[in-house]
């Protein structure tokens, strides 16, 4: 029992550092100041942060959010980052050791995988943009360690692309480019390559029943209105999340459900 607590909390340690890391990143891109291995600094006025400053969630706390120089608020969703990401490592090493694929490369694809989700959804819900080079960067790993490592087959996965890319696709040509981004349409073929054929379809599905559940409410009580653009990566990321861990399950119990 102890040895699991201490397997489970030194995840979760990790876990704190890969959140605090893909927020500096994300934010260092956005501000067009990324450097590899760069101090990190503070976001309002750039002063350069002691270690006792930068210690995940810890420092988050002792500091009530505020900079101690120039006092501005520093954004809750850099706590929830680090906490989620924490989280999601514990289950991914809880996943993979009871009864899912133990093999290592599985869970590494899927380590990347969710840290690229994470920062699907963060920088597009943050900022209302896709990170295109980012995201077609992941398609060619995702299609790396299917194809290589796993076994997916060309049809699954080219099917998948092209459902996942074509469908984004169709609705920015019908509307113009005023339902959906080319950024879309990048993440429906990434979709594609790490889910295949059908699974694919799951991801789509969630994606727009989150989609929905959120955007209704807002529309309801005017926080939004028609014309108003929501950051639909942010439920692409969690449709792809679904279908990439229990895909396969919610389709044999469709099957059986429709007697099929």
């Amino acid at each position: 029992m102890n040895e699991f607590f201490l397997v489970y909390f030194g995840v979760f340690i990790l876990g704190l550092l890969l959140g605090s890391y893909l927020n500096s990143w994300m934010w260092r891109v956005h501000e067009g100041k990324w450097i590899l291995g760069g101090r990190s600094v503070c976001i309002h006025c750039n002063r350069q942060l002691n270690w006792y400053e930068n210690v995940p969630l810890v420092s988050f706390v002792w500091l009530r959010g505020i900079c101690r120089t120039c006092h501005e608020s520093i954004p809750m969703d850099y706590f929830l980052v680090e906490l989620c990401t924490a989280f999601l490592l514990v289950w991914l090493v809880y996943y993979h050791g009871t009864g899912a694929p133990t093999e290592y490369w599985y869970f590494l694809r899927d380590v990347f995988f969710v840290a690229l989700l994470i920062v699907t959804f963060v920088y597009d819900a943050k900022y209302s943009l896709v990170l295109s080079g980012v995201i077609s960067a992941g398609a060619v790993v995702g299609l790396w360690f299917n194809i290589v490592k796993f076994g997916f087959t060309w049809e699954s996965l080219s099917l998948g692309m092209a459902i996942g890319g074509g469908f984004f696709l169709l609705q920015y040509l019908v509307s113009r480019g005023r339902w959906v981004g080319g950024g879309d349409i990048r993440i429906g073929l990434m979709m594609g390559a790490w889910l295949g054929w059908p699974q694919i379809l799951v991801a789509l599905f969630f994606s727009y029943i989150i989609g929905a559940t959120v955007a209704i409410p807002l529309l309801i009580f005017k926080r939004k209105n028609f014309k108003s653009e929501i950051p639909f990566g942010t439920f692409l990321a969690v449709g792809t999340f679904i279908s990439l861990f229990w895909g396969t399950q919610i389709l044999s119990g469709y099957i059986k459900m429709i007697g099929w």
